[in-house]
């Protein structure tokens, strides 16, 4: 039986180019996070520095060249945990959008079709009806007169309050379409 001693080929020049890209969007992305999501990553001292630094500037070629730097820092530690939690960070944020479009949906459905109510009022038992009809009644008289839609915020307010509290997501009850 023969075994393979050749030594198995360096990665290309092209190949490393884009190691080192991504390296670097994920140093971008480091960047682009909140203060909180930041100091939730474990990263070396020399590396929260430069992305701390670079969050400073302005979007110029001197901030080019920080993401860059933030780059080749990148090299020296293992980017998978940091992948990790970028990713968590997206999945959360893909939860509260598609939560949010939930709440939207419910909105939209209560201000167009009157017997939406008594639907959402049986998804939602907790749900104060007479408030909800005040101010989809509300609603109505803001968008005829054509005043601030404050009664339009106030009610999505309120179903949010109700969907938060019961912790569903857009997969759990959406209402149908209109």
């Amino acid at each position: 039986m023969t075994e393979l001693t050749e030594p198995l080929d360096p990665p290309s020049k092209s190949q490393r180019k884009r190691d080192m890209d991504a390296l670097q969007d994920i140093g971008a992305e480091l960047v682009a996070l909140s203060a909180h999501q930041l100091d939730s990553i474990e990263l070396p001292d020399s590396l929260r520095e430069a992305v701390v630094f670079a969050r400073s500037m302005k979007p110029n070629e001197s901030r080019r060249r920080q993401l860059q730097y933030i780059g080749k820092l990148m090299r020296q530690v293992d980017p998978a945990p940091i992948r990790a939690r970028l990713d968590a960070f997206m999945s959360v944020s893909a939860e509260h959008t598609a939560q949010l479009h939930h709440i939207e949906r419910w909105r939209e459905r209560l201000i167009a079709e009157p017997l939406a109510v008594s639907e959402f009022i049986a998804a939602y038992p907790e749900a104060d009806s007479q408030q909800l009809r005040t101010l989809i009644r509300n609603v109505a008289d803001e968008r005829t007169r054509g005043k601030p839609p404050k009664h339009y915020r106030a009610l999505f307010q309120m179903i949010r309050a109700l969907v938060e509290a019961r912790g569903r997501t857009a997969a759990d009850q959406d209402p149908p379409p209109i």
